[in-house]
C-alpha cells in the first residue's frame, strides 16, 4: 500500500490512494521507524504515549472489539475529553472496520439521546465525567449494548478493553470509499447532522492542507485549542501530526487563556490552532507571555472569519502570522486559507490546491470578482451524505459541489472575502449588508471584545441592522458612540439602529456565533 502525489502542471495536486486502504493502518505505519519518540502527552498529568504505544494499544483495542463481536460497519459513539485514549479508541476502531462518532462532549443529554437513536451507535465510550449526562440514557436507547468508561481502570474501562486485547496486526478488509467515522455538524444554524466521512478523507487533508499549506513537519509540537471531536480539531491534532510523526499536547479541560498560556510556554509548541474570540480573549488577557517565552512558528484560525485587527495585533505582539481559513464538517477542513508569507488580514486567502472553489449568486450563475454570492467547494474530502436525511443531503451536496451556506466575495488577486452566512445576511434599503462587515467595524473600536449583527424589523416592518455587543473588561462606549464609529468607516445604511450590550454571545463549542438564537430572541 502506498500514496502517491499526482504532479501534473495543468491539473491541480491531488493525492492518489489505493483502492484497498484502511486509515488508521496508514497513519500508524507512517511512524513505524519512531517507536520511542512521544506522540502525545497530555497537558494536564504530563503522561505521554509514544507511537509504538499508540500503535500497540489501538491494535489491541481493535483485536478486542472483535472478541466482542462488533462487526465491521457497526457503529460506536465517542463522548471522550482530549486524554491519551481518545486516539487510541478512534484509530482502534478504523483498525477494526467499526464506524468511531465522534460527539461534542459540551452537548445536553437531549443532544446525546438524538444522536444515539440517530446513528443507532451500538457502543459508547465515556469520559467518567461525562457519564451523567449519559445516565438516564441507559437503557432507553434500543440499540445501545454497551457502554465503556475511560479515565476508569474498573471492569467496563477502555483500559481493561485494551489490555485484554491482543497486540496484533489483523486489519479489517476497507476500501478507500468506506465508511470510516461520522462527525455531527455542530447545528449553529439548527438540529445537528450526522456527517459521513470516507476512509480516504482524512489523509487528503493531511497532505492538501497540512503538510502544503500549513507546513507541518515531523519535529513540530503542536497544540489545538479546538477539540478532536471538532472536523477542525481532528485534522489539527490527529491527522496531521499522526502524517509526519510531529509531537500533539493534549487538554482534557475547556481552554482558558491561563491554560492557554501554561502549554505555550511549558510545552513550546510551534504550531496552535485556535478561533477567533480565543484569540481575542488570549490579547485581552494582561498575563499573556512575551514573545521571548513561547516558541510559536505558524498559528491557524478556523470556526469564523478572523477580524483583521485580532490579526495584525497577534502578529506584531508575537512576530507569528495567523493563517486565517475556512472548513467545514462537510468537508472535513481548511479548503480556503491564507498562506505563511501571504497573509492578507480581514480576508480568508486563497482556495487550498487540490480543491476548486466558485461564488454562486442568487440567479444560479457564477459571480464576477466583487461580486458577492455563496461559497461552493469541490474537493477530495467532501462528505458522503448526512445520515438519515436524504432532503438536505441532496441540498446540500450538489453533484461535485458542496454548497457552504457563507457569502463570499473575491477580489482580482483571488483572495476571498467572508461576507457572513447565507441565512444571516440582511438586505437594507434594498441593498445586501453583510453582518459580519459590520461586526468586524464594531471590534475595530478599542472598548469592544465581541459584536454581532441581525436584522430586526423597525416600525415600518423594514430590515435594519440590531449590534449585540460584548465590551472590554473595565471599558465602556454609548451606543451613540458605536454607532458613530461605524457610520464614520462603512457606508451610512449598514449602522447599527439599535446596539445592546450584553455580558456574552450565545455560541457553538466551535466559537460560532449562533445569530438564530439572537434572531429569536429579538422577534
Amino acid at each position: 500500500m502506498h500514496l502517491s502525489h499526482a504532479d501534473h502542471s495543468t491539473s491541480p495536486p491531488r493525492v492518489e490512494i489505493p483502492r484497498d486502504y484502511n486509515a488508521a493502518h496508514d497513519l500508524l505505519r507512517r511512524n513505524a521507524a519512531r517507536s520511542d519518540k512521544v506522540a502525545y502527552v497530555d497537558a494536564s498529568s504530563g503522561e505521554t504515549l509514544t507511537y509504538a504505544q499508540l500503535d500497540e494499544q489501538a491494535h489491541r483495542f481493535a483485536d478486542a472489539l472483535r472478541a466482542r463481536g462488533f462487526a465491521p460497519e457497526t457503529r460506536v459513539m465517542l463522548a471522550m475529553l482530549d486524554t491519551l485514549e481518545w486516539p487510541v479508541v478512534f484509530l482502534g476502531c478504523i483498525l477494526a472496520g467499526v464506524v468511531p462518532i465522534a460527539a461534542n462532549t459540551l452537548l445536553t443529554t437531549r443532544d446525546f439521546d438524538f444522536m444515539l437513536r440517530d446513528s443507532r451507535a451500538q457502543a459508547l465510550f465515556v469520559s467518567r465525567p461525562l457519564l451523567p449526562t449519559f445516565e438516564t440514557l441507559m437503557g432507553q436507547v434500543s440499540t445501545l449494548k454497551h457502554v465503556f468508561i475511560a479515565g476508569d481502570s474498573g471492569e467496563r474501562s477502555v483500559a481493561q478493553l485494551v489490555a485484554s486485547g491482543r497486540a496484533t496486526s489483523e486489519l479489517a478488509g476497507t476500501c478507500s470509499d468506506d465508511a470510516c467515522f461520522w462527525l455531527y455538524s455542530s447545528g449553529s444554524t439548527g438540529t445537528p447532522k450526522g456527517t459521513v466521512h470516507l476512509h480516504s478523507h482524512l489523509i487528503q487533508t493531511a497532505e492538501l492542507y497540512g503538510r502544503a499549506i500549513l507546513g507541518i513537519r515531523e519535529n513540530d509540537v503542536v497544540y489545538s485549542a479546538a477539540k478532536l471531536f471538532f472536523a477542525y480539531g481532528l485534522g489539527n491534532a490527529l491527522t496531521f501530526p499522526l502524517s509526519v510523526g510531529a509531537t500533539t499536547v493534549l487538554l482534557p479541560s475547556r481552554p482558558t487563556p491561563a491554560d492557554v498560556f501554561r502549554i505555550l510556554k511549558e510545552h513550546r509548541p510551534t504550531i496552535f490552532y485556535g478561533v477567533p474570540t480565543l484569540y481575542a480573549a488570549l490579547l485581552a488577557d494582561a498575563s499573556r507571555p512575551k514573545k521571548s517565552e513561547i516558541a510559536l512558528r505558524v498559528c491557524a484560525s478556523a470556526g469564523e472569519a478572523l477580524p483583521a485587527e485580532i490579526g495584525e495585533r497577534w502578529t506584531r505582539e508575537y512576530g507569528c502570522e495567523i493563517l486565517d481559513g475556512i472548513g467545514s464538517t462537510e468537508m472535513l477542513h481548511i479548503f480556503l486559507s491564507n498562506r505563511p508569507g501571504q497573509v492578507r488580514y480581514g480576508t480568508t486567502g486563497q482556495p487550498v490546491p487540490g480543491y476548486e472553489l466558485r461564488i454562486v449568486g442568487d440567479d444560479g450563475h457564477e459571480c464576477d470578482d466583487g461580486e458577492i454570492g455563496e461559497l461552493q467547494i469541490s474537493g477530495p474530502s467532501a462528505a458522503l451524505m448526512y445520515w438519515n436525511n436524504r432532503s438536505k443531503t441532496k441540498a446540500t451536496f450538489a453533484g461535485e459541489w458542496t454548497r457552504s451556506g457563507d457569502k463570499y466575495t473575491r477580489d482580482a488577486d483571488g483572495y476571498y472575502t467572508y461576507g457572513g452566512r447565507s441565512d444571516d445576511m440582511l438586505k437594507v434599503g434594498g441593498i445586501y449588508v453583510s453582518p459580519f462587515e459590520v461586526e468586524a467595524c464594531l471590534m475595530t473600536h478599542a472598548s469592544v471584545l465581541e459584536a454581532a449583527v441581525i436584522g430586526v424589523a423597525d416600525h415600518d416592518g423594514l430590515t435594519k441592522p440590531k449590534a449585540y455587543v460584548v465590551l472590554k473588561s473595565g471599558q465602556q462606549a454609548s451606543a451613540e458612540d458605536l454607532q458613530a464609529h461605524v457610520k464614520s468607516r462603512l457606508a451610512p445604511y449598514k449602522y447599527p439602529r439599535w446596539i445592546a450590550f450584553v455580558p456574552e454571545l450565545p455560541k457553538t463549542a466551535t466559537g460560532k456565533i449562533q445569530r438564530f438564537k439572537l434572531r429569536a430572541a429579538a422577534s
